[in-house]
Formats: C-alpha cells, sequence, structure tokens
C-alpha cells in the first residue's frame, strides 16, 4: 500500500494506493484543511452559471480540457469549437450543436472530464 498526497484544481487529497488490487480506482479522501475551502469557491462560481443557457454543450469522450476556444458572450455558429478535449495525445474539438451566444463555461484548462458532461452551455 503506498500514500499519495495529489492536488487537483486546489484542492488537497490523501490517496491510498494498493498494489494489485482488483478494485480498479483508489480510493481518496480529501483533506480536512480550511485553505481547501475558499479555493474550490472561485471554481464553483462559474459552474453555477451553467443553467444559464438553453444549448447544452457536452463532452462527446472522456478526457482533459486542453484548450478554450470560445468565451463567453461569444457568438458561435453551428460547428464552431467550444473547447479542445486532449484524450489519449489526440486534439479532440468539442463544437457548438447550433447557433448561439456562449453563456457559461463550466470547466477550466486541466479539468479532468466524463463523456456526456456538461462544458459549455449557449443561448
Amino acid at each position: 500500500m503506498k500514500n499519495y498526497t495529489i492536488t487537483v484544481n486546489g484542492n488537497v487529497y490523501d490517496v491510498v494506493v494498493e498494489e494489485g488490487a482488483s478494485t480498479g480506482a483508489p480510493a481518496a479522501a480529501p483533506k480536512a484543511a480550511p485553505k481547501a475551502a475558499p479555493k474550490a469557491a472561485p471554481a464553483a462560481a462559474p459552474k453555477a452559471s451553467g443553467a444559464a443557457g438553453s444549448i447544452r454543450v457536452e463532452a462527446g469522450a472522456a478526457g482533459k480540457v486542453f484548450k478554450l476556444e470560445a468565451s463567453v458572450g461569444q457568438a458561435l455558429k453551428a460547428g464552431d469549437p467550444v473547447i479542445i478535449l486532449e484524450a489519449m495525445k489526440m486534439e479532440i474539438p468539442v463544437v457548438a450543436p447550433k447557433d448561439g451566444t456562449v453563456a457559461s463555461i463550466d470547466v477550466a484548462v486541466g479539468d479532468p472530464v466524463e463523456a456526456g458532461a456538461l462544458l459549455a452551455t449557449l443561448n
């Protein structure tokens, strides 16, 4: 068993990994540190505006946010890139499904995302 301390988006986690375990994912528990709560609050603020737009832009595959191609308030046409994801060393553009204006960007560069995760919304 090995112990690691990992920081993700300003949140600190203690992770215990059992070698040869067949469960697949390591167990992670956040540290009880008062510094972690203030850092998490700014990251949650943009995500709260996720309901601002009626058109959802979702990840087509699991990966990591590589680049933000659009910004809030920017007008987009259907097919324009909104976000670039990186998966298996490939850059995958996530495009606007319809014409609209970016209402919210719900992820940051470096964030891990699952397939179907909400990335942005358009009006």
